[in-house]
């Protein structure tokens, strides 16, 4: 799948992008020119050869801050995303062969997380547990998790109604083993896209939620930090919150490429465009002209 995803233009694209991300978030603090936490008496400087972002309300290195704050934010939403990954992908599956009980109640419990607003239950957790970016992803996470139910359940229900799977059963396979057999590979395409787009869901959450001020500790750098500092002293820096809004931006829409660049290469989509490709290039064959042979 991965060679399918980057032979699109806008696969490579997001994989171009996410890659510089998670480079940032391996290496930025290590790349940092400056400590993130260390004020100066230059607040609120333009930019120069020392500060190329220019400074802080309290004289703190802007690139140093943002580089630094990379990390909590992939992390964050990686959190996100797995953690809705595996709350609900497992009962999704689960739902469609473990009887009506089991899956009047798992329907019942994802109506209600829908229901629930994620930043206010957020909020409602984190004064509970302390403020921390783990128990304010975590709580997200599982709010997230019904859209991983949904597709996971309809993805397996649409596997389960087909004749080998039932032949399957018939025979005596456990539903593990049909699960493993045959469920779990139809399902990871619609599952992958998911997965994409829960990322760039999980970091306009961390965003919002460090814009806000949970589940990070002052002074620790995060971009929707950044970006919530940067608001207050628009009037002598109007452009300092185009640097930490153009990274959010930039990752939240490389995510989304990525989900629409693994939704038309799997399923028969993928196998049209394969098929396509090698009906093009077999085209090509036929139309070059054959080698001519030297004089003797």
């Amino acid at each position: 799948m991965l060679r399918r995803v980057l032979s699109l233009p806008a696969g490579r694209i997001a994989v171009a992008i996410l890659t510089v991300v998670a480079l940032l978030a391996v290496l930025g603090p290590v790349l940092a020119p400056h400590d993130p936490l260390a004020t100066s008496a230059r607040t609120l400087a333009p930019g120069s050869g020392t500060h190329p972002l220019g400074t802080d309300y309290l004289g703190r290195d802007v690139l140093s801050r943002l580089l630094a704050g990379s990390r909590v934010s992939v992390l964050g939403s990686l959190e996100v995303a797995l953690t809705a990954l595996v709350v609900g992908v497992v009962p999704g599956i689960l739902s469609v062969y473990l009887g009506r009980a089991f899956e009047w109640v798992t329907l019942r419990v994802v109506d209600t997380l829908v229901a629930l607003p994620f930043l206010l239950f957020a909020v409602a957790v984190i004064a509970l547990l302390g403020n921390g970016i783990t128990q304010a992803m975590l709580v997200t996470g599982v709010l997230v998790s019904p859209l991983f139910y949904r597709v996971s359940r309809a993805a397996t229900l649409t596997v389960a109604r087909s004749q080998y799977v039932e032949a399957a059963l018939i025979a005596g396979a456990s539903v593990g083993w049909v699960v493993r057999r045959h469920v779990w590979v139809k399902v990871l395409p619609p599952i992958a896209v998911a997965l994409a787009q829960t990322i760039g869901v999980g970091f306009v959450i961390v965003s919002s939620l460090t814009f806000l001020g949970i589940g990070v500790q002052p002074p620790e750098p995060t971009w929707g930090g950044l970006l919530a500092s940067d608001l207050g002293y628009l009037s002598y820096q109007p452009w300092a919150p185009v640097a930490p809004a153009l990274l959010i931006m930039a990752t939240v829409w490389a995510c989304n490429l990525l989900a629409d660049a693994i939704r038309d290469v799997s399923g028969e989509a993928g196998r049209a465009l394969v098929a396509h490709r090698r009906l093009r290039a077999g085209r090509r064959g036929r139309t070059e002209p054959a080698p001519t042979g030297g004089a003797s």
